[in-house]
C-alpha cells in the first residue's frame, strides 16, 4: 500500500492531515521561520538553511526573506535563481526552475491543488508539478497555477495569473495569462 507522501508526490489524490506529513510540514515552518528571522550579514546561515529545506539548488541562489513553502524539499533551483521578498511556493509536488531566474515580489507558485467536488474536497487535495525554464523572469505579484509549464527565456508580466503552459521565448501577461508577443535576442 502506498503512503500518503508517495501518494501526493504522484499527483494522486492523499490525505494532507497524514502524520507524516503534518511532521514534514512543521518541519518546513520550523526552517523558513528560522531562515526568515535571519539578518543580511548571515549569509552562511541562509546558506545553511536553504540547504536544509530545498531538495536541490545551484550556485549563487538567493531567496529574500521572508519566503514560505509547504515541505521545501520538492523545491529544486537551477544556478543563479533570485526570489524577491515575500515569496511563496506550495510545493506539494515538483516545482523546478532552471538556471538564471528571477521572481519578483510576492510571486506565487502553486503545485497544490484540490478537488472541484465538496466532499471530495473535505478529506482529499492533490498536486501537479510546476516546471519553469532558463532565464525567466516572472513580474511581481504573478500566480503560476498547478502543473504549469513556462518555457525558457519567457517573462511573465506582473501581476499575472499562469493557469496554462508558456512556451519558450515570448512575453505573456494578463489574467489568465496571455501570450503577447514574441521575444527577440
Amino acid at each position: 500500500m502506498r503512503t500518503e507522501r508517495e501518494k501526493m508526490l504522484a499527483g494522486e489524490f492523499y490525505q494532507p492531515l497524514d502524520p507524516e506529513l503534518v511532521a514534514l510540514r512543521e518541519e518546513a515552518r520550523d526552517l523558513t521561520q528560522a531562515y526568515n528571522a535571519t539578518r543580511e550579514v548571515e549569509q552562511g546561515d541562509r546558506l545553511s538553511l536553504l540547504k536544509r529545506l530545498l531538495g536541490s539548488m545551484g550556485a549563487d541562489v538567493c531567496i529574500q526573506p521572508p519566503f514560505f513553502c509547504d515541505y521545501g524539499f520538492n523545491i529544486h533551483l537551477g544556478d543563479r535563481v533570485f526570489f524577491n521578498f515575500n515569496c511563496v511556493v506550495l510545493d506539494v509536488c515538483e516545482v523546478r526552475i532552471g538556471d538564471v531566474c528571477l521572481f519578483g515580489p510576492a510571486v506565487q507558485i502553486y503545485a497544490a491543488t484540490h478537488p472541484m467536488n465538496a466532499e471530495l474536497r473535505r478529506q482529499q487535495e492533490f498536486a501537479r508539478p510546476v516546471t519553469i525554464g532558463s532565464d525567466v523572469w516572472v513580474g511581481g505579484g504573478s500566480i503560476i497555477c498547478p502543473g504549469v509549464t513556462i518555457g525558457s527565456r519567457t517573462v511573465i508580466g506582473a501581476g499575472s495569473v499562469v493557469t496554462r503552459d508558456v512556451p519558450g521565448g515570448v512575453f505573456a501577461a494578463g489574467n489568465p495569462c496571455r501570450v503577447i508577443r514574441e521575444l527577440q535576442d
